[in-house]
C-alpha cells in the first residue's frame, strides 16, 4: 500500500512584504484548525522591488517614493499595523531604516530547505525585520539568524560572500512572474489551487479541505 504523500502548500513571499507575515499566521492558524492533513509548507521567492540595491535604500525616502509622500505610506501601513495585531504581530515599523534587496535572504532560505528549516528561517527573517528593524542586507545579520536557526552558519557566511544560486533565487521570481503572480502572499495548494493575497485562516482551511478532498476523489472534483 502506497502511502499518500502530503499536501503541499507552496507560498510566494518576499521577507520585507508585511502581508506576507501577516499570512504566514494566518496560513499557521488554518494549520491548527486541520490537525488531521498532513501539509508540506515550502517557500519560494519574490521581489517587491527588485530595483532596490544591494546595500537597500532608506526608509523614508523609498516610502515617500513609493507612495507619493510619509502621510499616505502612513495611512496604508496603520491598516496593515492594525491586521497583524488581529494576528498577534507587533509591527515596530518605527523601527526600520532600511528598505532592504531581499536577495541574499531569499538565497538563505532556499539553502534552509536542505536541513528542513524552512519555517524557522523565514520566521525569524520576519521578526528580524519588522519586530526588530534589523539590516537585512548584511551579511552577519543573515548569518546570525542562520545560527539562531540551527544551519550551518560558517558555511553561509561562506556562499554569501560569492554569487552561489543567485541564478536560480533569480530565475524562481522570474518564473513565479510568469505564471501570472503578481502580488504577495501566494498560496498555491496541491498545485491546482491559488490564494492570492493574505486570506483569512478559514479561508485558507477550506481550500487546504477541498484540496484534500478532491485529491483523494477526482470525482469530487468534477462535480463541484
Amino acid at each position: 500500500m502506497t502511502e499518500t504523500p502530503p499536501l503541499t502548500v507552496d507560498v510566494v513571499s518576499d521577507v520585507m512584504c508585511p502581508w506576507c507575515f501577516i499570512g504566514k499566521r494566518r496560513l499557521e492558524a488554518a494549520l491548527r484548525s486541520v490537525p488531521d492533513l498532513n501539509v508540506l509548507v515550502r517557500w519560494h521567492p519574490f521581489q517587491l522591488d527588485a530595483t532596490l540595491p544591494k546595500t537597500g535604500k532608506d526608509r523614508q525616502k523609498y516610502l515617500s517614493d513609493k507612495f507619493g509622500g510619509l502621510d499616505r505610506a502612513n495611512a496604508f501601513y496603520s491598516q496593515i499595523r492594525a491586521a497583524g495585531q488581529e494576528e498577534g504581530i507587533p509591527f515596530a515599523f518605527d523601527a526600520i531604516t532600511l528598505s532592504p534587496n531581499t536577495l541574499d535572504c531569499h538565497r538563505l532560505i532556499l539553502w534552509s530547505n536542505d536541513d528542513d528549516l524552512q519555517d524557522e528561517v523565514v520566521e525569524r527573517l520576519f521578526k528580524a525585520y519588522f519586530l526588530e528593524g534589523q539590516d537585512l542586507t548584511k551579511s552577519e545579520t543573515l548569518v546570525r539568524i542562520s545560527d539562531e536557526a540551527g544551519m550551518q552558519s560558517d558555511l553561509v557566511e561562506q556562499l554569501l560572500e560569492t554569487e552561489t544560486d543567485l541564478d536560480k533565487v533569480t530565475a524562481q521570481i522570474e518564473n513565479a512572474q510568469n505564471s501570472g503572480i503578481t502580488g504577495v502572499p501566494c498560496f498555491i495548494i496541491d498545485g491546482r489551487f491559488v490564494l492570492a493575497g493574505a486570506e483569512k485562516a478559514e479561508t485558507i482551511a477550506a481550500a487546504l479541505l477541498h484540496a484534500e478532498e478532491t485529491r483523494a476523489n477526482p470525482q469530487a472534483a468534477m462535480s463541484q
